[in-house]
């Protein structure tokens, strides 16, 4: 190499020195202003963090920074970060404010700078971040099963009361929490799952909670005559009238009368408008409100299928536009949970909305004695309001008792539209890991393979995502005991190769294929 060439070389070594510096001073102070935000939202919300225990503040504390950090976009920074070699904030949920300290130590020791972070009350580190959520996990869901991370939630069938045999195979298969619906059966059937799961359990020695889910307000279709068939441009009333639902009919002079389809509970239309959206049965007819009249409300059919829908009693409405003001927890439902309380380890709050239906349910569990704190809640999430208020529903529920939050998919995917599902799961699943709050998904996991017999291609991919939450929940069906050990095998092998929002390193065979 001649001494041109050296030179040259060297100016280009030093200029792309000089690049790499300036890029890391660069990224170092938009890290600095992205701090000192973090600390400005833990000094505005100061009370509601020091109102909690010492744990339970750090979980506070750690989810009003992340909050405060996601209010911006830092994708740019985020590639620059990448650049430098460091840490790109991508996995920071269970510990912000650590993970930002250590990327700007890493960068003022390339710079050679000294700085002094302003301190924070107290955040916790990427361990103490990881044994937060762990210590949460099993205080709602029992200890980690043998051979895996994950928990696998079964739902029980009313058939189930009567069947040892099934919850016995379950147990042997890899069942770690059973779920018992109460918008089903009643509260002696309740009772005699809840027996025989205690019983088979401990004969096995295999820990098995139970969570049993309250009814909730869900608003569905009443009772309806079997001729109602509505096509897309249709007009209906969904009306609050308690009267059978009627079909669409010629009066004197050809006028043609909307079909009626009873609402219940009628109080659902109180809160509907003009222009807001109806869905019927997981929307497979979808309608927009045109009038509101003293008979309900008038809608009319924007989509359905081909040859018509035909309307019966007991169809799911969604109304996912709509701002309902139902409480989450009906009279049945403080009925039933006298019974919950008794029999269960865990109480599943459906339809959870807003910070008063954690009051309402915690109010009316110290109502059943002191005895009930360490009953755990799950927060089912299954409206857009229901998403759009998860930090404060996690916020009104950290540190009360055991806490998880079950990602429901199936209403969600009505209420805010199958494109925005995948998105949304994964926003509630980095929330949660943010409150260190353990995650149920729920919601047709291998759901083929539980009715039919025969998983769909699609349906595998969507079991391998589901081991990044703490438990996975697979609903009843005839072939169930097979779903549960597939789920084993493929949460096992999967979590070889991933830890939550992390893909890890394992050797793989297939890297020998050159030998």
């Amino acid at each position: 190499m001649d001494a041109i060439e050296a030179s040259r070389i060297g100016r280009r070594a030093r200029a792309e020195a000089n690049s790499h510096d300036d890029l890391a001073q660069t990224a170092a102070k938009q890290l600095a202003t992205l701090r000192e935000g973090l600390l400005d939202a833990e000094h505005r919300h100061a009370a509601l963090i020091d109102e909690r225990g010492e744990e339970s503040a750090l979980s506070v504390r750690n989810f009003v920074h992340y909050l405060a950090l996601r209010r911006s976009d830092v994708r740019p920074l985020q590639v620059d970060l990448a650049r430098l070699g460091l840490s790109s904030l991508g996995r920071s949920e269970s510990h912000v404010l650590s993970n930002i300290d250590a990327i700007l130590r890493a960068i003022d020791a390339l710079t050679h700078t000294d700085r002094t972070l302003s301190p924070s009350a107290g955040a916790p580190s990427l361990d103490e971040g990881e044994r937060l959520l762990e210590a949460h996990t099993l205080a709602l869901l029992g200890a980690r099963p043998a051979r895996r991370a994950t928990h696998v939630m079964v739902t029980m069938p009313g058939s189930a009361a009567a069947d040892e045999g099934l919850i016995r195979r379950l147990l042997e298969v890899g069942m770690d929490a059973a779920r018992i619906n109460c918008a089903h059966d009643d509260a002696d059937a309740w009772e005699k799952m809840a027996g025989t799961l205690r019983r088979l359990s401990a004969e096995r020695g295999r820990p098995c909670r139970i969570q049993m889910d309250l009814g909730g307000p869900k608003v569905r279709t009443g009772p309806c005559a079997p001729e109602i068939v509505l096509h897309a441009g249709d007009p209906f009333v969904l009306t609050t009238e308690k009267s059978l639902g009627v079909p669409a009919r010629f009066e004197a002079g050809g006028v043609v009368v909307a079909a009626e389809v009873p609402c219940v509970p009628a109080r659902a239309l109180d809160d509907v408008r003009v222009g807001e959206r109806v869905l019927l049965d997981d929307g497979k007819l979808s309608g927009v409100v045109e009038a509101i009249g003293p008979a309900g409300a008038t809608v009319r059919v924007t989509q359905a299928k081909a040859k018509g829908m035909r309307v019966r009693a007991d169809l799911g409405i969604n109304l996912p536009d709509t701002d309902l003001a139902l409480d989450a927890l009906t009279s049945s439902d403080r009925d039933d949970l006298k019974t919950v309380a008794r029999l269960a380890d865990i109480v599943g709050l459906s339809f959870a909305q807003r910070p008063g239906d954690v009051a309402d349910i915690e109010s009316e569990l110290r109502g059943l004695g002191d005895g009930k704190t360490k009953l755990g809640l799950v927060l089912k999430i299954e409206t857009r309001r229901g998403f759009s208020e998860l930090p404060n529903l996690l916020l009104a529920a950290l540190g009360t008792r055991p806490l998880g939050v079950m990602i429901a998919r199936g209403d969600m995917a009505v209420e805010c539209g199958y494109e925005r599902l995948a998105e949304i799961q994964e926003e509630m699943l980095w929330l949660c890991e943010a409150a260190h709050v353990p995650v149920i998904w729920a919601t047709q996991v291998l759901d083929r393979l539980a009715r039919k017999g025969l998983p769909t291609r699609a349906e595998i991919t969507d079991a391998a995502m589901s081991g990044r939450a703490e438990c996975v929940m697979l609903n009843k069906g005839p072939f169930v005991v097979e779903a549960v050990e597939l789920l084993d095998h493929i949460l096992l092998r999967m979590e070889r190769h991933q830890h939550k929002k992390t893909a890890t390193m394992r050797p793989l065979s297939v890297s020998r294929a050159l030998d």
